[in-house]
């Protein structure tokens, strides 16, 4: 990653993380079944795969956007847990 890409795109929070990187932590941290529960599209809930979903979602940007959303919510809610687990900890 150089700089002037970094550059080019500051606020973007996603910027330099790859959509296989997102669609393999979200099947992780959710499974194939939740994550046809939370974004209802066809290739989460038929014969999932990582490489059928990424052709999908690869042309699909309405698609992209539910689940880029997802990543970026999932990941804030985990920093939220660790904070207060870390203020927990600090209150004993």
């Amino acid at each position: 990653m150089d700089k002037e890409n970094i550059e080019e795109q500051p606020n973007n929070p996603l910027h330099g993380i790859k959509l296989i990187t997102i669609l393999e932590y979200l099947v992780e941290e959710y499974g194939w079944e939740e994550l046809g529960t939370q974004i209802n599209i066809r290739c989460f809930n038929f014969e999932p795969s990582i490489k059928s979903c990424l052709k999908f979602l690869r042309k699909t940007p309405w698609a992209r956007e539910k689940v880029e959303q997802l990543y970026l919510k999932t990941k804030y809610y985990e920093k939220i847990k660790k904070i207060n687990k870390n203020l927990s900890l600090s209150n004993k």
